[in-house]
């Protein structure tokens, strides 16, 4: 149990709870003047959300994560019965139905652990195969079916970023899991012919889609896509979150307008900013200084997981971390990319700071997973 323990990456550890004083700073900033949820209490139960989180990366550290690969078909089937029964019976927030709400206070995501359940089902697919070129109909067809069902399930909620996250998981962990460069090359041209196809039927399809979507009431979907694209053609009121987003960022400078302070932030003009736009608070209230240290914490942490990819033995173990890291840097960078007006914006949180219970505790047991996967690797394995 003491070597175990002596096997933890602290370093790790020492990052999270980094993150842990950074997000409990930022979301008591976004309420403190919001009379909407200044009395919420977000700020202290973020912090309980992380106890409950390091209680269960602590746990899965010390479980053999081949268990997980074993079960990989259970685990996946799990995870697509959550998503079809949330379009059923979730209730619906912002126009998307994606959450089981369990109490008042509380509500679960399906689509934030089919994210895991998709890394370790395809962790189980291919680590079969121990390094070796992955084949087109064996393996490369049947993986992207396996994605795209939850990807379809999502996008029907509808949540874009998250099923986004999906592709990225699938580019990332076929690429470690040895796929020929020609393959590649395919779904790239077949990527970019999708989307300028995508671009065309758009514009010249533009009034007839938002007239369907309007009926359906999925207008927002209408109003980030033309926000992205053209945001002179959109009003000011489809625009509001991203104009406000850029002025909270380029009112905070060098060293931003200090701790609760941010003019935005104080006369409420920037939307979530306990959740989603987490990133504008730091950006305005502590500048690039503050936004620059918050992303060096990510690299050290992504660049520390890495390094147990590297070091792990088993294909397996690197497979699940590729997919981890994957997942993690695609959310950092598009949650802070959509608020520079270089990604179209998204329901997409910023790992570790946003609030919110179910990201947070998955995320943990992402990383209890990675801890695992170095507490584990000099045991045999048959993956």
């Amino acid at each position: 149990m003491l070597t175990r323990v002596r096997r933890i990456d602290w370093m790790i550890v020492l990052i999270l709870i980094g993150f842990m004083g950074i997000s409990y700073l930022l979301i008591q900033s976004a309420i403190h003047n919001n009379l909407s949820y200044r009395n919420s209490g977000m700020d202290q139960k973020m912090i309980i959300f992380y106890g409950l989180g390091f209680v269960v990366l602590f746990a899965m550290s010390f479980i053999n994560y081949r268990i997980l690969l074993k079960l990989w078909i259970v685990i996946y089937v799990i995870g697509i019965s959550s998503l079809a029964l949330v379009l059923k019976f979730g209730g619906e927030t912002n126009g998307a139905r994606s959450w089981f709400k369990i109490t008042e206070s509380l509500n679960f995501q399906p689509a934030e652990l089919m994210k895991l359940f998709l890394i370790i089902a395809i962790a189980g697919f291919i680590g079969y195969r121990k390094g070796e070129t992955l084949r087109l109909g064996q393996e490369i067809v049947p993986i992207g079916l396996i994605v795209l069902i939850p990807f379809a399930l999502v996008l029907i909620q509808p949540d874009l970023g998250n099923a986004m996250i999906y592709l990225i998981i699938l580019l990332g962990m076929l690429w470690i899991g040895n796929v020929k460069y020609y393959h590649v090359l395919i779904g790239v041209a077949i990527a970019i012919g999708m989307f300028f196809l995508f671009m065309s039927l758009f514009q010249t399809y533009h009034d007839p889609i938002s007239d369907y979507l309007d009926r359906h009431d999925k207008t927002h979907w209408m109003e980030r896509i033309d926000t992205f694209l053209d945001k002179d053609a959109v009003t000011q009121k489809e625009n509001y979150h991203l104009i406000n987003s850029e002025i909270a960022i380029g009112s905070g400078g060098l060293l931003g307008d200090g701790f609760k302070q941010g003019n935005s932030l104080q006369n409420g003009r920037i939307p979530y900013a306990f959740s989603d736009s987490v990133f504008v608070v730091i950006a305005e209230e502590f500048g690039f200084v503050g936004s620059s240290a918050l992303l060096l914490l990510y690299f050290l942490l992504v660049y520390r997981m890495i390094l147990i990819a590297i070091q792990c033995n088993h294909l397996s173990g690197s497979l699940i971390i590729t997919g981890i890291v994957s997942m993690l840097v695609f959310q950092i960078f598009q949650n802070v990319g959509m608020f520079l007006s270089i990604l179209p914006i998204t329901g997409i949180t910023l790992p570790f700071i946003s609030y919110g219970g179910t990201s947070l505790l998955i995320n943990m047991l992402c990383i209890g997973i990675v801890q695992s996967i170095r507490v584990h690797q000099e045991q045999p394995s048959t993956y």
